[in-house]
């Protein structure tokens, strides 16, 4: 359940930030689809796509990482 974990906080910070799914997938570079498999836990991101949501969402990856992945 690794994956839902990223999903969870994509999602979070996604909808704070004010984006629909829809133009935030377009603003990374993916699929709607692809999108609501990593914010659903069914994919787990790469690291490439984090740093190019973080940068979307004007925050550090670090924010991203779940708290229990930080050491």
């Amino acid at each position: 359940m690794e994956a839902d974990k990223w999903g969870r906080r994509i999602r979070a910070f996604r909808k704070l930030k004010g984006f629909t799914q829809e133009n935030f997938a377009k603003k990374v570079g993916v699929s709607v689809s692809i999108l609501g498999e990593i914010e659903r836990g069914n994919r787990i991101p790469t690291q490439e796509f984090l740093e190019e949501v973080a940068a979307i969402l004007q925050i550090d990856v670090k924010e991203l990482t779940p708290p229990d992945e930080l050491e």
